[in-house]
């Protein structure tokens, strides 16, 4: 039987996708750390839509924490067709001022674990020369971000790896897809350390998100930017030298983590 995995899928950008998948008959596999929040989840989804849901509570920071979780969907027979890298967070502060330890977790879950992942499931999808992958970047990921330099720099890799896996696999009948979203209405901010969430005129909700990137997938793209001030936020980003945006962007968040 065919499953969409999705990590991350206990709120957010990542429940958004369940609950709009589950519409469309995709079985589903969530993963997320909050076992309470997967099993109701999966329970209404099931319920509602008439779909197979499994759920396996596991934090992708632990050690072999991906070699876990292919091995439980292989366990179960589990053809996994579709896989959502959506799980990840963010950090805003100066460099000095952040927990060393919390960076390093950050760069695990954001690179190692999405590259894990990626590379266990993508192996059947060749054999059978279909699947979908989306891994969720951000609009971060065009340029350095000062006060936010670790969570913009994982997010880079996110991107440039999905677009370069893309091109490998087109021959082989599978869609990759770096999604890339900007400010968006989850607990992003809180889990960032953030007293005052950036606010963005025209913030999108997880829904618009998801929606963006179903469209992309079913136009073949490898790339899309979620937003269209987003959009022109990354063009501008390719565009102007790093070294006057990380100017400008410094001067914004700098006040908002109390620095002169």
């Amino acid at each position: 039987m065919k499953f969409t995995l999705i990590t991350g899928a206990s709120g957010g950008i990542g429940e958004a996708f369940a609950r709009r998948l589950a519409a469309e008959k995709h079985n589903l596999v969530l993963v997320a750390r909050s076992e309470e929040k997967l099993h109701r989840i999966c329970d209404e989804l099931m319920l509602k839509h008439g779909i197979t849901a499994h759920y396996i509570a596991l934090d992708l920071i632990e050690f072999e924490a991906d070699k876990k979780l292919f091995a439980e969907t292989e366990k179960h027979g589990f053809e996994i067709d579709w896989l959502i890298n959506n799980a990840g967070f963010g950090s805003m502060n100066d460099f000095t001022d952040l927990e060393l330890d919390r960076e390093l977790q950050m760069i695990d879950l954001n690179i190692s674990a999405l590259v894990a992942l990626t590379h266990r499931y993508l192996q059947p999808m060749r054999e059978k020369k279909s699947g979908v992958i989306i891994n969720v970047s951000s609009a971060a990921s065009f340029q350095p971000i000062p006060f936010m330099a670790t969570y913009a720099a994982t997010k880079a890799f996110v991107t440039s790896f999905s677009e370069a896996i893309a091109e490998e696999n087109r021959p082989h009948g599978i869609k990759i897809l770096a999604l890339c979203p900007g400010a968006t209405e989850t607990n992003f901010f809180a889990v960032a350390g953030m007293k005052d969430a950036i606010q963005v005129k025209g913030m999108q909700t997880s829904e618009q998100v998801v929606e963006t990137a179903l469209k992309a997938v079913g136009r073949g793209r490898t790339l899309v930017v979620s937003g269209l001030a987003n959009y022109f936020g990354s063009v501008l980003g390719t565009i102007v030298p790093d070294a006057l945006i990380t100017r400008t962007i410094g001067k914004v968040l700098r006040s908002k983590v109390g620095k002169k």
